[in-house]
């Protein structure tokens, strides 16, 4: 057994404890703690259950099941919050996940992939493909926004009816990517073709077991995702940290873990396409997928939520996704590289933590 598993095992016995937290009233911080670490092994075993259940089922709908529940964990804590009124944390979550992903993940990835291998290469043309996606999801954040900050008096309804059209454009944009990665240009994705032969050398998986552990896993998360955003407000202040701040940078960290260690794990192993397939991948899902959802949620669950974020995390995601593109769009990487993305996250994470709170983000 690897010493990613010795780990994700260890971290399951903070289920039983932040429950105990939870009924025994140990402290709301208790509760926020436990909680997120027990959302750790959960998300990596989620993410493990759909590759193995993708395995049986085949790449077509395997490749469907992957985009649907890669960033699972993200969208059950964003609805969880959206539910109970934190629309601004969920806002900062979604900034955050596209945030931590591009500079976070990819930068780690860089870094160590290049330490060990020097200079590592992936397609130029996925990565045009992915940063054109980035972009759009960029317009699609700041138009609701410049049009509060410039149409005076405009109400509140018509923001919301601007968010749902432009999340209805992105979900069909999304549905077209996936189209276009797994069936049409689906040759230029093959970055899981060792990990496919590697499946193949070993038993077919149990579908119906791996079912069940997706199942329960979800429904774990979903539980654990209720006490973790019931202790949000006190624990964080407690920390002397802001909800802007839990927001865009602990929720991400959190959610993203098991793709974090992922990416980083097969950039290692000189698998520079897949790595940057899973950063890319998760922050494109992100934005044109969960984004959507979660606007459309609200209109359901009478939460209103739109798409007219805060300027100052508008401003962090478009120095994201443009620091991004442009070390990832000559298909080349080195540690340097790595080092750069990891430096603007960190810039970014200072700027986070000194930021006083805005607007009711606090």
């Amino acid at each position: 057994m690897s010493g990613k598993n010795i780990l994700f095992l260890c971290l399951l016995l903070f289920i039983p404890i932040s429950l105990a937290a939870h009924f025994l009233e140990w402290g709301e911080l208790t509760v926020f703690v436990t909680a997120g670490l027990a959302i750790l092994p959960l998300a990596a075993w989620m993410g493990e259950a759909t590759e193995e259940i993708a395995v049986v089922v085949g790449p077509n709908l395997g490749g469907l099941l992957n985009a649907t529940f890669g960033n699972a964990t993200e969208l059950i804590i964003a609805l969880v919050a959206l539910n109970a009124g934190f629309v601004n944390v969920v806002k900062a979550s979604i900034t955050g996940s596209i945030i931590s992903n591009l500079l976070l993940v990819m930068g780690f990835s860089m870094l160590l992939g290049g330490l060990r291998h020097k200079e590592q290469t992936f397609q130029p043309i996925v990565a045009r493909v992915n940063a054109s996606s980035m972009n759009l999801a960029v317009i699609a954040m700041l138009l609701p926004t410049a049009m509060n900050y410039t149409a005076k008096g405009i109400g509140e309804p018509v923001l919301q009816h601007l968010s749902l059209a432009v999340a209805v454009v992105l979900i069909l944009v999304y549905g077209l990517t996936l189209l276009f990665s797994m069936k049409t240009h689906a040759y230029l994705y093959d970055v899981g073709v060792a990990e496919t032969e590697e499946a193949e050398n070993h038993s077919q998986p149990n579908l119906l077991l791996w079912s069940g552990v997706l199942l329960v896993c979800t429904l774990l998360v979903a539980l654990e995702s209720e006490l973790l955003v019931d202790s949000l407000e006190v624990a964080t202040s407690q920390l002397g940290l802001t909800a802007l701040f839990t927001g865009v940078i602990l929720v991400p960290i959190v959610g993203n873990a098991a793709e974090h260690a992922t990416a980083v794990t097969v950039a290692m192993k000189d698998k520079m396409d897949l790595s940057v397939s899973v950063a890319v991948g998760s922050s494109m899902q992100i934005a044109l997928f969960v984004a959507p959802v979660l606007v459309i949620a609200g209109w359901i669950l009478g939460k209103p939520m739109d798409l007219d974020f805060q300027p100052f995390e508008l401003v962090a995601v478009v120095v994201s996704v443009l620091i991004a593109n442009s070390i990832s769009s000559d298909g080349k990487s080195n540690w340097l590289e790595g080092t750069l993305l990891l430096a603007a996250y960190t810039v970014l994470g200072f700027a986070f933590y000194f930021h006083p709170p805005i607007n009711g983000i606090g």
